[in-house]
């Protein structure tokens, strides 16, 4: 964990947001020798299916089975009642 002064972020707050995007970087902030914060990145992005891909070890088989069934069910009717929002 780097160390840095509140003037420096001030100075330099771009360079540091980068670091802690690009490299995961945790950073703490110190003002008249004290410490007196710590920044630390925000979760990742993830697309669905990363978000999805462990939903199976979550779920019961009685559970994974129900929503499976949920799934092909409205893949068949969703065409069916989709209208045209702008049209007359």
């Amino acid at each position: 964990m780097k160390t840095i002064t509140a003037t420096e972020l001030a100075r330099n707050l771009r360079q540091v947001l980068d670091r802690m995007a690009v490299g995961g970087e945790e950073i703490e902030i110190e003002r008249n020798h004290q410490r007196i914060a710590r920044l630390i990145p925000g979760p990742g992005r993830q697309t669905a299916l990363e978000a999805m891909s462990d939903l199976y070890r979550t779920l019961s088989p009685e559970a994974a089975a129900g929503w499976a069934d949920a799934g092909k069910s409205t893949d068949e009717t969703v065409g069916k009642g989709v209208r045209d929002p702008w049209g007359s």
